[in-house]
């Protein structure tokens, strides 16, 4: 190639370069990271966001508040049949169909994945609370995350809903699906005044161990907020944050005057014949509710969203009310 022909090539692909400079990222570039429920985001977003959620259920918060994320991390498994959000919310996508980002092991994020999105908004609020995490989905765009302080995944539904309908700009519509949902318990709580104060554990057996929910975790905020109380012992046992780790020999504090039991990656069978649980005076008084994992109460109950949590209680309050004591 002739000196010439070089010096013109040499000149066009620097001018491709500098064409194409402004569309690549640096690595150094970083977005707000965001946390208040009650604050202002010091991000703006386009009219329609590409949202790409993360966090456990953001995706479904986000679609009740009229944003449909584009991508969601499908945390439960729920499946392209219902969107990744469940039969309470999936009809809100309409025709659109979002990519399901399936759920890992170790629950972590594939970041080029994530990029490839182009998302304007990530929702990492009921998450592991990980500031590396964050800081690198912050180099792709501004990412919205629980409060300082809060454990893994242990974000009640209500300021999980208050920040993401903050951060898109929502907050009447977050305090609306707020009030609704509590509005509906209110009724329950008043239908069903037998349920205050009774002692309650929502427990799940998985493995060779088993588990019961803490207050600030969704799945047994549901209960409270309808007038059960945490069977004490609950407290003294070592907590994961969201939830207490209960061992054989530990079985008997689950032992409250009521109980909703399930399974985590078990067969309902094995629930059904576990001879522990079944020498539980609560299971013998048929005092406690047994439910498969993939029953739509229980899915719902894990989603922890403003309508899931509605959703589960048209179905599990007739339950409740057949097993607990008057």
């Amino acid at each position: 190639m002739s000196a010439r022909r070089l010096g013109v090539a040499v000149a066009v692909l620097v001018s491709i370069v500098l064409a194409t400079a402004g569309c690549v990222k640096s690595d150094d570039s970083t977005h707000e990271v965001f946390n208040d429920p009650h604050g202002t985001p010091g991000f703006s977003l386009p009219e329609n966001p590409r949202v790409v959620a993360l966090g456990w259920s953001d995706g479904g918060i986000a679609l009740e508040l009229g944003v449909a994320p584009e991508a969601i991390y499908d945390w439960m498994s729920i499946g392209a049949d219902t969107k990744g959000v469940g039969e309470w919310d999936a009809a809100a996508f309409g025709d659109k169909t979002p990519q399901l980002i399936p759920s890992q092991s170790d629950g972590n994020f594939n970041m080029q994945q994530i990029e490839e999105l182009r998302p304007d908004l990530i929702l990492n609020v009921r998450a592991k609370t990980d500031d590396d995490i964050n800081a690198d989905l912050s180099k792709i765009a501004p990412v919205v995350t629980s409060p300082a302080g809060t454990n893994d995944y242990a974000i009640n539904w209500q300021t999980q809903t208050e920040i993401i309908g903050a951060a898109l700009g929502k907050h009447d519509e977050a305090e609306q699906l707020i009030g609704q949902t509590t509005d509906a318990q209110q009724t329950i709580r008043e239908q069903h005044p037998e349920f205050a104060g009774k002692r309650f554990v929502y427990a799940t057996k998985f493995g060779t161990a088993y588990g019961a929910y803490l207050p600030g975790d969704s799945r047994f905020d549901f209960f409270a907020d309808l007038g059960f109380v945490v069977n004490p012992p609950i407290l003294q046992l070592q907590s994961t944050g969201f939830a207490a780790q209960v061992p054989v020999e530990r079985v008997g504090d689950l032992d409250a005057e009521a109980a909703i039991f399930s399974t985590i990656n078990l067969p309902f069978s094995d629930l059904q014949n576990d001879p522990l649980i079944n020498s539980l005076a609560v299971v013998r008084d048929k005092h406690a509710v047994l439910l498969p994992q993939k029953d739509p109460a229980i899915m719902a109950l894990s989603a922890g969203t403003p309508a899931s949590l509605k959703f589960a209680a048209q179905r599990i309050t007739p339950q409740l009310a057949a097993a607990v004591p008057a």
